[in-house]
């Protein structure tokens, strides 16, 4: 086994190796590149993501070439109405051998876990994800288990089918960093999905790594060391408060979701090559971090109004900040040379 430390990673190698992700990842899932990109900027928060889109938009085909390009080990659990808790977490089984009883793990032992149809499972096994996603370890008999690190929850629920579900709580919903929905590709992506299918002569469809689990964390590493200033951080407070106190909304974004909301932004700067968050970042990021976060007022609940309307009403009511907001009008090497001068 090789413990030779990987080497600190800087940010234009950091949007490097993020660029060749989503390249690899568009020959798979095609014509989706915002949305992979929200995808890959929540796991590089070391966040988890729900993937909630109609049948067939490749939900699944995404959590898997992620864990593909990046390196990690891939397991796939089918949410079903009678999955119990301990066929994630793994159990205690006789070994007849040794005349004991050893612990045997289950999916949750992974780098990376497609938890497919999510809400198919009753909330007992729902909840068995939660001290996982949010402690990373499970807990089996009194025993407690940590899991491998990087360690992502990619799940997938369909929005159109409610017979047989069981809706994920707010509680739950507010564990997943982001929420992200593919759409129907257009008509010319949609032929390029069928060339490519006949031009690869097979069903399957393997992607070369780009990285490695280390080599994730040591990108992880490299966000977390990019500061975010007091202005922007006060700025998606300020959002998600707005979210509290409008009208429709029964339950706003919690602090969690501006916490949120801090940290995916950040990591999309990085994606995108900037060691500074920007107003713009946080507008990208706020619809994928914040609608899940809202409930509506029950008595709204067959109007239009949802997530994504009081996230929209919030980002026109507040005031944006006035630094940086000049990445249109200012070139982007002047900005970084003006704050290297400051810091000095």
């Amino acid at each position: 086994m090789n413990d030779t430390p990987t080497p600190a990673l800087d940010v234009p190698e950091v949007s490097r190796r993020a660029a060749q992700v989503l390249d690899r990842v568009e020959q798979a899932v095609v014509g989706k590149r915002e949305a992979l990109t929200l995808v890959l900027t929540a796991v590089l928060s070391r966040g988890h993501v729900l993937l909630e889109d109609f049948p067939g938009l490749g939900k699944t085909l995404a959590a898997r070439s992620f864990a593909q390009t990046l390196g990690l080990d891939f397991t796939r659990a089918q949410f079903t109405p009678d999955l119990l808790p301990s066929d994630l977490t793994g159990s205690f089984v006789f070994d007849q051998r040794i005349t004991e009883f050893v612990f045997r793990p289950g999916p949750l032992f992974t780098g990376l876990l497609l938890a497919d149809e999510i809400n198919r499972t009753p909330p007992k096994t729902q909840s068995a994800l939660l001290e996982a996603m949010q402690e990373h370890q499970v807990t089996v008999e009194g025993q407690t288990f940590a899991l491998p690190q990087p360690f992502h929850v990619l799940a997938t629920a369909n929005p159109v089918e409610y017979e047989g579900t069981y809706p994920l709580p707010e509680a739950q919903l507010d564990r997943f960093l982001a929420r992200v929905s593919f759409g129907y590709p257009s008509p010319e992506e949609e032929w390029d999905v069928l060339r490519r299918r006949v031009a690869r002569q097979s069903e399957d469809q393997r992607l070369e790594p780009v990285t490695d689990a280390a080599g994730l964390a040591a990108m992880q590493d490299a966000v977390e060391r990019v500061p975010v200033e007091d202005d922007i951080s006060r700025y998606c407070v300020e959002l998600a408060s707005a979210t509290r106190r409008h009208r429709a909304v029964l339950v706003g974004a919690s602090p969690r979701g501006s916490l949120a909301l801090m940290l995916t932004s950040r990591a999309y700067a990085v994606v995108h090559g900037r060691d500074y968050v920007t107003p713009e970042d946080v507008k990208a990021v706020a619809h994928a971090v914040l609608d899940h976060r809202i409930s509506i007022k029950p008595e709204l609940w067959m109007s239009d109004t949802g997530g994504a309307a009081v996230v929209t009403a919030a980002l026109g009511q507040v005031p944006v900040p006035g630094s940086r907001t000049g990445a249109s009008t200012v070139d982007e090497d002047d900005a970084t040379a003006e704050r290297a001068a400051a810091r000095s």
